[in-house]
């Protein structure tokens, strides 16, 4: 670093902005979830409340050529929010107002630290929703899930996160603010801006306001769990449902690793001895659809089929289901894997996690948005053991490089950030890669917005 704490502590009380210095607050906000991501050591924090206070730390930033992380709930699974040396860690969780709603136009404009679950808790009232559920949904907020293009269970039917975000207000690495999208409907004047910042993981801006479309709340839903005795056969049941023109809104995978996490972890009556579930929810004429959707389940081999009896026990199975990742954590550490494949591989990328999990003698579980293609391969590791932690990473690699052998990508909703930084030049060509890094220096030219993250050098 080219400056002291001192100067840095002078500057930003100079330009009004109030920052942490304790070492150890400090280090309780330099990591996220992603495991075995070491963070560095961030020089402060900044927890702002609004849009000039960031325009000021991005200012100063600037000025000094200080690294800044920007942070809402640390929920990310990829290590974006974890700091670098010398940073500014820039906390906007705060900034967690609704603007305004609007029924009219299905509107919501909302601080980037409103948690995803408020939105639609606010929105009832009208018979409203924010449709994107990621599994953190209760806890994470709207700016992290735009900032890592976040999904959820939902995403076979209703889609993910950039679909909902009109516009976007954005403070720049110079600390100018700019506006992108809009409140209309449709649009289509100039570059699509606002979807840019989608997915850039805190490396082109920092989103100080967004403004979501929200959509009707189903009239009704009902929920069904498929038995399989194995895989292949769980896997014919996702193509046959998907090739069958049924729509889902929610087809979700869950593997006998995670089966048995999620029994111990709540009792509940799950099927322990099972290979695989299929949970599968539907909304729109869910008697018909379900009852279609039960009889391909069968043909496709399924031991026994389920129906939810009410609200109150489909919910208690989605419940389950949000609860995977903490049910495995109770294992050790959980090294968090990523993958989309096309569906019709489905079967064939699950019988591959298990045999990359037998040959390098690591737990793996898999949970998956089946309908998406979308596997989240769970590792468990014990970091005090580093054969195991070799282990477990030899194994993340090897499914990443499984997935795209398949035709598939290193992330499907998680993001890059620091945990796949330097699988992404071998996801896409040359020359997509030199266009993105055009685009973060015409952005940031001086390099100080989450350095280190997405894209290597």
């Amino acid at each position: 670093m080219g400056f002291s704490m001192t100067d840095l502590h002078s500057a930003l009380t100079d330009a009004g902005v109030t920052a942490v210095f304790d070492g150890d607050i400090i280090a309780a906000h330099s990591v996220d979830h992603a495991r075995l991501v070491e963070p560095g050591r961030a020089a402060a924090l900044v927890r702002a409340r609004s849009t000039e206070e960031v325009s000021a730390v991005l200012r100063l930033a600037s000025e000094l050529r200080v690294p800044v992380v920007p942070q809402g709930a640390r929920t990310g699974l990829a290590g974006s929010a974890t700091a670098v040396d010398g940073a500014i860690l820039l906390d906007v969780s705060g900034m967690d107002a609704i603007v305004s709603l609007d029924p009219v136009d299905r509107t919501a404009v909302c601080q980037p630290g409103v948690r995803n679950a408020a939105i639609s808790k606010a929105a009832a009232e009208y018979r409203l929703r924010y449709a994107p559920d990621p599994g953190s949904w209760e806890t994470s907020t709207i700016g992290g899930n735009i900032a890592t293009a976040a999904g959820g269970m939902c995403c076979v039917k209703y889609g993910v996160t950039a679909e909902y975000v009109l516009g976007l207000e954005v403070v720049l690495a110079s600390g100018e603010v700019m506006r992108c999208g809009r409140r209309t409907a449709k649009g289509v004047a100039g570059y699509d801006l606002a979807r840019l910042f989608c997915g850039s993981e805190g490396t082109l801006g920092v989103i100080t306001e967004a403004t979501l479309k929200l959509s009707p709340i189903p009239a009704d839903r009902l929920t069904l769990a498929a038995v399989f005795d194995t895989t292949a056969a769980a896997g014919r049941a996702v193509t046959a449902i998907m090739s069958s023109g049924a729509q889902p809104s929610l087809l979700e995978l869950i593997d006998n690793v995670h089966l048995r996490a999620l029994e111990d972890l709540r009792p509940m009556g799950l099927p322990v001895d099972a290979a695989a579930l299929l949970l599968v929810a539907a909304d729109t004429d869910p008697v018909a659809e379900l009852a279609e959707i039960e009889r391909l389940c069968e043909d496709a081999g399924a031991a026994e089929v389920y129906r939810a009896t009410d609200a109150a026990e489909a919910d208690a199975l989605l419940e389950s289901r949000r609860s995977a990742y903490h049910a495995m954590e109770r294992m050790g550490t959980v090294l968090v894997d990523d993958v989309a494949v096309p569906r019709s591989r489905l079967a064939e990328a699950l019988d591959g996690v298990a045999a990359s999990a037998e040959r390098h003698g690591v737990v793996i579980g898999v949970i998956a948005h089946a309908g998406d293609g979308n596997l989240h391969p769970n590792i468990v590791v014990h970091p005090e053991d580093e054969a195991s932690v070799a282990a477990g990473r030899a194994a993340f690699d090897e499914i990443l490089e499984m997935a795209l052998a398949m035709g598939g990508t290193i992330t499907g909703e998680h993001g890059v950030g620091l945990l796949k930084r330097d699988w992404l030049e071998r996801e896409v060509d040359p020359v997509n890669l030199a266009v993105q890094r055009r685009i973060k220096h015409a952005l940031d030219p001086l390099g100080i917005l989450n350095p280190g993250k997405v894209l290597a050098g």
